[in-house]
């Protein structure tokens, strides 16, 4: 038994053979049920319910324990009787076929991407210039892949580029000018097979000739096809503001602000901090540096962030970029070390297990 398929429940050849084909199309293979009695002895298990409108008063009638993801499909225009059977069922949604074909088979290939448990998404940004947020960014997302699987955003047109950081600009693999050019729907899947990457880590980056800007719809396409394929997504994000980058940090679950351990610093870090959305309850400081008169507890009471790491400098961490090795080279360096905690705090957060 295939745990990951969805299940549908019905016995009407018409509506079975629609939703298979639609099931095709979206990479996923159904379990198919005709009785109540198969369709309760996998109600809990199956990542997605589909229920038959022909099958959906007799499923009804046994009270099914309440679930997410449960939806009854119809044919349209479907009739009022159709939604008190959903009620009972506690159904997301009553679907009428073939005018809901679209958002069903958007609804499959999320289960196909493995879409049931979202990853995390995590901002990081500099609280000035040189405050080392894309090499910390980097290393969150190395330290993030003893997790799970990472996707790793460089949404800085203008930086360095992150894949240079992490040894990776060699590797095969798209960057954002083809993501520039797509249209509609983003698999995770695709988006998995198509990155540079290294062992469970992806990588999305700027080409090296030539420029390019963010754009809302590619953005949004990218990180909900990382939230749905990635056990954890990290994005690098530009000091910059503008609406693009605006809606991108709204659709992180954590921001991250890297400050430097000075006066200047710490002064750009506010005027930064301020402008990060107040309700966003999830944001967080990093401090770097040696302790020059400005402490990482001062700098976090003065943003009013809750201070998540203090780092010292790293002795060799040029070196270590410079000969392709990444940041998190030395897995017992102080940022290694910075970063490893991070990532467990943030995804333990969300509820994101060690694999």
């Amino acid at each position: 038994m295939d745990v990951t398929a969805p299940l549908l429940v019905s016995a009407d050849p018409l509506l079975v053979a629609d939703v298979q084909r639609l099931c095709a199309a979206a990479g996923v293979v159904p379990e198919v049920v005709r009785d109540s009695g198969t369709a309760l002895r996998r109600w809990n298990s199956a990542p997605v319910v589909l229920v038959g409108e022909d099958c959906a008063t007799a499923l009804a009638a046994c009270s099914p324990p309440r679930r997410q993801r449960v939806h009854v499909l119809g044919r349209a225009p479907v009739g009022d009787v159709l939604f008190r059977e959903a009620l009972g069922l506690g159904a997301e949604t009553v679907a009428g076929l073939p005018a809901s074909e679209t958002w069903l088979v958007e609804l499959l290939t999320d289960v196909g991407d493995g879409g049931a448990a979202p990853g995390v998404t995590i901002g990081v940004i500099g609280g000035s210039g040189g405050a080392g947020a894309t090499v910390f960014a980097a290393a969150l997302a190395q330290m993030a892949t003893e997790t799970g699987r990472t996707l790793l955003v460089d949404a800085d047109p203008i930086g360095a580029g992150i894949d240079r950081v992490l040894g990776l600009e060699a590797n095969d693999g798209i960057r954002w000018d083809s993501m520039l050019q797509t249209t509609g729907r983003l698999s995770s899947r695709a988006l998995r097979e198509a990155l540079p990457r290294a062992g469970r880590l992806s990588v999305l980056t700027w080409p090296t000739d030539r420029s390019a800007s963010l754009q809302a719809f590619a953005v949004r396409e990218v990180l909900s096809a990382g939230r749905r394929g990635f056990d954890a997504v990290v994005v690098d994000l530009p000091r910059h503001r503008d609406a693009v980058v605006e809606e991108t940090i709204s659709r992180c679950d954590h921001v991250v602000l890297v400050s430097t351990l000075t006066v200047p610093g710490v002064s750009s870090a506010a005027r930064v901090a301020h402008r990060l959305p107040e309700t966003m309850p999830s944001r967080h400081l990093v401090t770097r540096g040696g302790r020059g008169g400005v402490t990482p507890e001062s700098v976090s009471r003065l943003l009013r962030m809750p201070l998540l790491a203090a780092m010292a400098d790293q002795r060799g961490l040029d070196e270590a970029i410079n000969l392709g090795a990444g940041p998190a080279r030395s897995r017992r360096g102080a940022l290694a070390r910075a970063a490893r905690s991070c990532a467990a705090t943030l995804l333990e957060s969300q509820g994101v297990a060690a694999a």
